[in-house]
């Protein structure tokens, strides 16, 4: 039997981590205009979102938080229901 294992190290051809800002970048990019978010509230604030539109609030998010100072390293903290912009400061954070 093969061991299909041996001497497969890690590579950039064979292995990516996968972080949130890398996800958010490649939906962008192969999807932009696929739906994202579908949000209905009680209120009738129905919302639905593209990939891309999503990758944009989060950069503006993300400079927004620069903009005030928080840098690489520094702890953001958020408590808030299942909302888009929950989805967007798991994006927009990192």
């Amino acid at each position: 039997m093969t061991d299909f294992h041996t001497g497969l190290g890690k590579t950039p051809a064979n292995y990516q981590p996968l972080t949130p800002i890398d996800f958010i970048i490649r939906s962008a990019q192969v999807y932009p205009d696929k739906t994202a978010i579908i949000y209905d509230d009680l209120e009738h604030n129905d919302l639905t979102q593209t990939w891309q539109q999503t990758y944009d609030r989060c950069r503006q998010l993300a400079d927004g938080l620069r903009k005030l100072g928080i840098d690489k390293n520094d702890t953001v903290a958020v408590m808030m229901p299942n909302t888009p912009a929950m989805v967007e400061c798991a994006f927009g954070v990192p």
